[in-house]
Parts: structure tokens; sequence; C-alpha cells
């Protein structure tokens, strides 16, 4: 830790911060976290031997985002959550529909088979921009429902748009 520590005047605070910063490291269920990134991979993989040449906004680059996600989910499962929203951008999104939100991959290629341009009204990136729920099961057997919330076409409006979904739920959810 260094000299800036010390500059925190509360020595409570001081102690909270080291006992945080200075622990060991959990476990890492090694196993667990390379069936993410193989499956993950796995997925890129088809769908760039499957559909070459066409738009693609793959996961490459950021492949540590599904196991990443499975640990967030994971944690927040055993913490009492039942509920999440997620907004994110184009790059790995289908394959977070796929890995995380439990979407079938068959969905997905039809995206890219769909030879019709008026089926997308004009928008070839369209599959990007599309939303997904569904159920993600933790390897502790607990469950959540998992909302990926339509991505607006400009990346910058993409965090209002979960922030505005997200309370909209819990406004729903408070009148049940």
């Amino acid at each position: 830790i260094g000299a800036e520590f010390m500059h925190i005047p509360d020595p409570e605070k001081r102690r909270w911060i080291k006992e945080r910063i200075e622990q060991e490291p959990p476990n890492v269920d090694s196993e667990r976290v390379l069936a993410r990134l193989i499956a993950s991979e796995v997925f890129e993989d088809v769908l760039h031997a499957r559909y070459p040449g066409t738009k693609r906004f793959s996961l490459e680059g950021a492949t540590a985002a599904i196991p990443l996600l499975d640990k967030m989910l994971t944690t927040a499962a055993a913490a009492g959550a039942i509920e999440i929203m997620l907004g994110m951008s184009h790059r790995g999104r289908l394959n977070v529909i796929v890995q995380v939100v439990g979407k079938d991959p068959a969905d997905i290629f039809v995206g890219f088979e769909d030879t019709d341009p008026r089926s997308v009204l004009g928008g070839g990136d369209v599959k990007y921009h599309l939303g997904a729920s569904g159920t993600y099961h933790t390897r502790d057997g607990k469950s959540l429902v998992v909302h990926l919330v339509s991505n607006p076409s400009h990346l910058e409006a993409d965090y209002p748009v979960v922030l505005g979904r997200a309370r909209a739920r819990q406004v729903r959810l408070a009148d049940q």
C-alpha cells in the first residue's frame, strides 16, 4: 500500500481498506473458468467459420467477460439476487446472449441467415442491438432471471436505458 494510503486520517478506514487489499486471493475454479472460455471460443469459431465476411462484433479480446459474468452472477445469486438487468455494447453481445442469458445458438444463427434486407428494416447489425431474457443457472444450483437490454444505436445511451429498465422493473415488482 502506497503513501497515499497513509493520508487517510481515520485509522478504522485505513484498517478496513488494508484488510480488503492485503488478503489472500480467493480460490479460482479453474475447470469452470476453462469450460466457460472454451464454450465462448467454440461459439465464436462457429460464427466465424459459418458466416465468413459477415459483419461480426466478436468477443475476441474480451473473452474473460464470460467467466467474469459467471462469477458475478453466482455471487449475486448467493447474496439473494433473483433478477439481473445487464447492458453492454456490441462486442461479444451474441456470445453473452448464448452463454449467459441462455438463448439457443440456433436462434442467433437465424439472424445471420435471413437474406431479406427488409426483414431487419435496413439494419445490418440489428442482431447486435437485440435484447434477450432468460434464466441463468449457477454452479451452486441457484437461478437468476437475466435481462440483457436492447442496445440503442448510440452506445452512450446504453447506461440510461439499463437504469430506466431496472427502475421500471422495480416499480412493477413493488406494485404486485
